[in-house]
């Protein structure tokens, strides 16, 4: 058996925590298995050439390379975190995560580097998971992906998604188990402590720190919103959906997101955009349509004030596979 892969992708603002918890583990169950075991080939890998990790730390990444799993750990995500700026800034990881899935390679998110696998396309009509705490964000986020939230490790078609931050080792136990045999993870985990019996984030929530129920108003009003992405925006409709007054709808929704209706839609339109560009062949005036602008002037006008790019500018910059 020849040496596992397995590269750790790192980006600014990524937990150093979570960067190296799982070659840490990896190196101690080589101990565990002895020096005959083929064992695993670990590197730190980046699109960039100097990382800073969250809280300053200063990391050394080697270039982007082949690997058998590609390990995507989750950043600093704190109330009231603009996500889509955040994901906007990684666009360069966010190609290299789609890039490594193409290529058939095994991808794993830790925590919230699942909205970075969302991000890239992976996370599309697959279960997933993520910290109980953001699991609701994901799941609104991502209509079309099902979101076990009381789930420590969710793997679904070559994609696997993990809990929070010491759902890392839980993953990594079942890496080891496959790749070393259950002995060997059964060991390493006595000897560094890890449960090896745990299968449900479900004991560990605590309902103080979920979002208000008051929130939910604005969910379902978001999911709306993102599944008739193309609709003609129109206020009174959506109002009536929700059975209340257009004042009142306004009011309710900006006192839960700080934003109105209209503002988050042509943000999720301009996230869908930004996928289209990256993924597809597709002319600019096609993907207006497509997210329900039939001008393209229009559209490229809000996705500059967005991105801080014109559309045909941002797909040579990040276009999927782009040297």
């Amino acid at each position: 058996m020849s040496a596992l892969r397995v590269g750790v992708l790192a980006y600014p603002g990524c937990f150093a925590s979570e960067v190296f918890g799982v070659p840490d583990l990896l190196t101690m169950a080589m101990h565990v298995a002895g020096p005959d075991h083929a064992g695993y080939e670990v590197s730190i890998v980046s699109p960039r050439r100097r990382v800073v990790a969250s809280g300053g730390a200063a990391l050394a990444v080697s270039p982007l390379r082949e690997v058998d799993v590609l390990v995507v750990p989750g950043f600093e995500h704190p109330p009231g975190l603009d996500v889509d700026a955040k994901l906007t800034s990684l666009a360069p990881d966010i190609a290299a995560i789609r890039s490594h899935a193409a290529a058939g390679d095994v991808v794993v998110s830790i925590c919230v580097g699942a909205f970075l696998l969302a991000e890239a396309g992976l996370l599309h009509r697959r279960r997933a998971t993520t910290s109980w705490l953001h699991a609701d964000e994901l799941a609104r986020r991502c209509p079309d992906t099902d979101v076990r939230a009381d789930r420590l490790v969710v793997t679904d078609k070559g994609v696997t998604t993990t809990a929070a931050f010491s759902a890392m080792y839980d993953f990594a136990l079942e890496l080891i188990r496959r790749h070393s045999g259950a002995g060997v993870a059964r060991t390493t985990a006595r000897v560094a402590l890890v449960d090896d019996a745990r299968i449900s984030q479900t004991l560990y929530v605590d309902p103080r720190l979920l979002p208000r129920p008051g929130n939910e108003f604005s969910h379902k009003v978001m999911r709306r919103l993102d599944q008739y992405l193309t609709d003609r925006y129109d206020l009174a409709a959506l109002s009536d959906t929700f059975h209340v007054s257009t004042r009142t709808l306004l009011r309710r929704f900006a006192d839960e997101t700080g934003q109105s209706p209209l503002a988050y839609l042509q943000s999720s339109r301009v996230r869908r955009a930004r996928h289209l560009l990256e993924t597809t062949d597709r002319t600019v005036a096609s993907i207006a349509a497509s997210v329900g602008y039939r001008d393209p002037g229009t559209f490229a006008a809000l996705f500059a004030k967005h991105t801080g790019r014109r559309p045909r500018d941002y797909r040579v910059t990040f276009r999927r596979g782009a040297d």
